[in-house]
């Protein structure tokens, strides 16, 4: 298997919207840097905590031209790929290879159910033949509790088989501990990122690469201590804190909850707007989540940091 690109703590960065609710570029471009300021490894823009499966293929592809455009490299960048259309997905490929990005994170076709691995095998095998480029680096993008469609531990090895150089990774939101242990098993070497930083330090003793996780974008240095620490005694101290903060903000519904805390350090409403049908918070929400946050000793954010990278 290839060397690793990515490894460490990356974000899959939220999406502010203006008004008319399209994507604030100016403020998703800071928020990025700001991000990458703050020891985020890379950038999985246009995941699930984005809000991408609620924006259309053009806007995506425009905001990732705008990252470009403002100087944040393209190989810290593994941008959201997938679609129920091949056609669509080659074209979303095209474009972060054409950009240079270091990977690219692909949800299964999602809208048909109980479609076989034969069947996801050849939508995978179409989109690398007709992207056509040995610059295609994926990462399987497995969360059953969205889409219903799982990466089976055979479909990984049959990808990992026929092209060992374009599948080299995999995100594991299932939420289910037993699954990525036997995935870092059966596929040593093989780029396998936790898909909640609860996992973190079990997932980099097991062989792993990291995590991408939600809570990357509000507690980024919280997390990236325990890659930086996983093999010294405090590790399991450092786990125990960012669990503790990951549990008070998916006890609330988790991308509203993040975007309030964002717009709550950045003193900057327009944050806290999503996309329907996700709603916001309510101000009691709000308020009942900040004031946990606030008595948690392990979180921190750095509001003046935001403010700067907002100029």
């Amino acid at each position: 298997m290839p060397d690793q690109l990515f490894r460490g703590v990356l974000a899959p960065v939220l999406t502010p919207f203006a008004a008319d609710l399209s994507p604030d570029v100016t403020r998703f471009t800071a928020f990025c840097r700001w991000l990458l300021a703050q020891g985020a490894d890379g950038l999985a823009v246009f995941g699930t905590t984005s809000e991408a499966n609620s924006q259309s293929a053009d806007q995506r592809m425009s905001l990732l031209d705008s990252l470009i455009e403002t100087g944040v490299p393209g190989e810290r960048l593994m941008p959201g790929t997938g679609a129920c259309s091949i056609e669509e997905a080659v074209r979303l490929n095209k474009h972060a290879v054409g950009h240079g990005c270091g990977g690219v994170l692909m949800l299964p076709p999602f809208y048909y159910k109980g479609v076989s691995d034969d069947g996801l095998f050849a939508f995978f095998s179409e989109i690398v033949q007709q992207v056509g480029s040995d610059a295609l680096k994926i990462y399987l993008y497995h969360i059953p509790p969205q889409t219903g469609t799982p990466f089976s531990l055979d479909l990984i090895g049959r990808l990992i088989k026929e092209y060992p150089d374009t599948v080299v990774g995999l995100k594991d939101s299932g939420g289910d501990w037993s699954n990525t242990k036997a995935i870092l098993e059966n596929y040593p070497g093989f780029g396998t990122f936790a898909g909640s930083e609860v996992f973190l330090l079990d997932t980099l003793r097991g062989g792993g690469v990291g995590c991408i996780t939600a809570t990357g974008n509000v507690n980024p240095v919280g997390i990236r201590k325990v890659y930086e620490n996983w093999e010294t005694p405090k590790a399991d101290a450092l786990q125990a804190a960012i669990t503790k903060t990951r549990k008070i903000i998916q006890s609330r519904t988790l991308v509203p909850a993040l975007k309030a805390i964002i717009s709550h350090y950045h003193n900057d409403p327009n944050w806290g707007r999503l996309l329907p049908p996700m709603n916001s918070l309510t101000t009691d929400e709000i308020n009942g989540l900040i004031a946990d946050l606030e008595a948690d000793e392990g979180f921190s954010i750095a509001p003046a940091a935001l403010d700067n990278a907002a100029e």
